[in-house]
């Protein structure tokens, strides 16, 4: 297939846990693999499992034009829990917010990621795929998941402290809107991003809606705009499901139509951004 003219399709795919947006990343690769384009695919929370359990549960191959790399937050040692604790049992809240971790820099989940961004390793191969600012329309990432992200910005803020001051929410904030910014605006590649939900109130109509989770519920609002695509992801008994009808998500798109049950196939995206940016 020639390199359409049109930079790849930026979708978020949202849902609770188990509602199938890891799975739905495996027929992105299926697509790609027919096509004869490789998927790269940045795991920030515990998703590997999931997507090779969707060729290996079906006795299937993973197919060679899959790259992942795997980045995790780790998790705060026993010993800074402990000495977070004893602080939080003898300070201030005030005093408390006004930490500072001088060791925060040795956890830093959020730098790992930009660098691995900077020339994206391919755990299977030892390959380096290059910087993904560079990357043609070509070229396809996935990133799993939004949520882990906006905890590895806040982490870098924080570190092992408490709790987080207004002000770290918003080093935070503005740091993970640049990434998302980065991703969505002028990058060329095809993005897919999987985000888990949160229940918040509609301050309008005064109804409970189900929005993007990431750093506080002050970003709820900003996110869903960046992107092309906003899909909800719904399980329904022990099928899974595309939503881009449900009035409770924030849902867009220019591919897929608004609708309910949608197969989860992202070969109807692809082909039809295939086909406009070929014309």
């Amino acid at each position: 297939m020639a390199e359409p003219l049109l930079a790849g399709p930026k979708v978020l795919l949202i849902g609770a846990a188990g509602s199938g947006k890891t799975h739905s990343i495996g027929t992105l690769v299926d697509w790609a693999g027919a096509h004869k384009r490789n998927v790269h695919v940045l795991f920030v929370e515990n998703g590997l499992e999931t997507l090779l359990g969707y060729w290996t549960d079906r006795g299937l191959k993973v197919p060679d034009n899959l790259r992942y790399h795997v980045v995790t937050t780790k998790a705060t040692p026993l010993a800074s829990l402990t000495d977070a604790a004893k602080k939080v049992g003898i300070m201030s809240y005030k005093l408390i917010t006004e930490m500072v971790d001088p060791k925060r820099s040795d956890n830093n989940p959020y730098l790992k990621i930009l660098e691995a961004l900077a020339n994206f390793p391919d755990d299977r191969t030892g390959e380096l795929c290059g910087n993904i600012g560079e990357w043609d329309s070509s070229q396809i990432l996935c990133i799993d998941s939004l949520s882990e992200l906006a905890n590895s910005a806040m982490k870098m803020v924080i570190g092992a402290k408490p709790t987080a001051s207004p002000s770290d929410y918003g080093v935070s904030q503005n740091n993970l809107l640049n990434l998302l910014r980065f991703f969505t605006q002028g990058f060329s590649p095809t993005l897919v991003m999987t985000a888990h939900v949160q229940r918040q109130q509609d301050e309008i109509t005064g109804g409970v809606k189900l929005m993007v989770k990431a750093i506080g519920k002050a970003m709820a609002d900003d996110i869903p705009q960046l992107f092309s695509e906003v899909i909800g992801c719904v399980r329904d008994g022990n099928a899974w499901y595309w939503d881009t009808a449900n009035s409770a998500l924030d849902t867009k798109t220019r591919y897929l139509g608004i609708a309910s049950k949608i197969k989860p196939d992202f070969s109807v995206i692809m082909d039809k951004w295939a086909k406009r940016g070929s014309l």
